[in-house]
This record gives C-alpha cells, structure tokens and sequence, in this order.
C-alpha cells in the first residue's frame, strides 16, 4: 500500500505567502512576509513535505523562488516538490540542482505531453509530478482548462491521465477549480475515480481541504497525499493534526 503524505503548500507572489480563490489573481489574500519561516514553522509541526509554488513564474516564466528553495531545504529537512513557470529540460534540471525533490509541470504536460513524457525518461518519474487543474464541462466530463482557465484543451482528464500512466507517471496533483482556496471539502469523487483509473499513479488531491476528516477521507479514498493551503494558514489546521493520519 501506498504510504500518505501530507503537502502544507506555500503560494508565494511577489515574495509574500498568498492564497488565490480559484486560481484568479484579482482574488488574493496575503498571510505572511517571509514563505522561509512559514515552511520552517510548517517542519516543526512534523511535515516531511512541502509543496512550494511560484505564482508569478506560474504566468510570466522565469522560477524566482531559487533562493528561498535553497533556505527552505537547507534549514528544514523538508522535502520540496515545486513548480511555477517550468517550460524547458533546463528548467526542470535548475530546480532539481537547486535542491527541489520533484517538480511539479503544468501548463506544459496538457499543452505537450509528449515533451512531459520525455522528462519522466530523462529526469526519472519520482522527479515530475503532472499538476492537471480540471473542472466539470458542459456535457459532464472532466476538462482541462488553460491559458489562465480561459480556455479548453482539446484533450480531456480521463484521457491525457491514461497517456501518461502508460508512460510510467508516478505522481499527478490533481485541483478541482471550483473548490481551490473554498474551504468548502475535497471532490471525493473526482479521486475516488482517478484512483480507480490509474491506480498505479499515486494522486495528490488539492483544491478544498478544510479539517483533519479531509485529509482523512482523501486517504481513504485512495489518494497518496492532500495539499492543504487555506486551511493551515487560517488556523483551522495544524500540520501535526494532519500528519498523523500519515501513519494510520
């Protein structure tokens, strides 16, 4: 059995730690100045993994958050898995030389798979984690938005999911739109279906957590680990009350 692995994730935009409502930069909310002492408070409380983001690599290109990763995994133990702004081999190297554990690719493995699945060959699949942001379409299938959720890849989730599980994909995050920065509980069934699907991928649930029986539900539906933002930030979630359901 898979073991479960808690993500404490830290958006950072403009160097502060931040959250957006459903992905829209017009709905941010700031929370601290410095994601270094946010990640080390995020240690102390027993985290093993960290998921670290650069938003504003994330619509413009060009990582930022090199030296803040280089803090974090020196002065914490944590692991690391990030992204934001990844588009080339070169890149995913720079964050792996940087101290990165895995790297997390979006935009381009729905836009060129075929380049992601180079990667997995090239950098190993414990190295990449695909991050697919998916909502529900008109005729009910699973979608894939781009270019900042404006539009719809020709592809669909079950789809493109396939493909790289007969590739050798490892990890996926995975983010319900509609529930990312609600508070409002994870799409169960949306992982109780991706699990299914591809159970030798192990999938990372993101978008809604808001209390410990989340992350407990994520798990027992199948899931290999939860992000959770919002929810630590607000309090209404320690990091200890959530990594104890790693060794359940």
């Amino acid at each position: 059995m898979t073991a479960f692995t808690v993500y404490p994730a830290i958006d950072v935009r403009d160097g502060k730690v931040v959250r957006l409502r459903q992905g829209d930069y017009e709905q941010e909310t700031r929370y601290a100045d410095d994601p270094v002492a946010v990640a080390q408070s995020y240690a102390r409380g027993g985290a093993r993994w960290l998921h670290l983001v650069d938003l504003d690599a994330a619509r413009a290109g060009g990582y930022t958050l090199r030296d803040a990763l280089d803090e974090i995994v020196s002065t914490t133990g944590l692991q690391v898995q990030t992204g934001g702004g990844v588009r080339t081999a070169d890149d995913v190297q720079a964050l792996l030389d940087a101290g990165a554990a895995r790297v997390v690719v979006g935009s381009v493995a729905v836009r060129e798979p075929e380049t992601v699945v180079s990667w997995l060959e090239e950098f190993g699949p414990d190295r990449i984690t695909v991050a697919l942001d998916t909502r529900t379409g008109e005729d009910g299938t699973w979608v894939l938005p781009v270019a900042g959720w404006t539009s719809v890849a020709e592809t669909d989730l079950p789809t493109t999911l396939h493909k790289y599980a007969a590739s050798g994909l490892r990890h996926v995050l995975c983010t319900d739109i509609g529930r990312d920065g609600t508070l409002s509980g994870p799409n169960l069934n949306l992982y109780t279906f991706l699990t299914r699907a591809v159970p030798d991928v192990q999938v990372q649930a993101s978008g809604g957590a808001r209390h410990v029986h989340d992350v407990r539900s994520c798990r027992k539906v199948g899931c290999a680990g939860v992000i959770l933002g919002k929810a630590l930030l607000e309090g209404r979630l320690t990091v200890a009350d959530a990594v104890a359901e790693e060794r359940v």
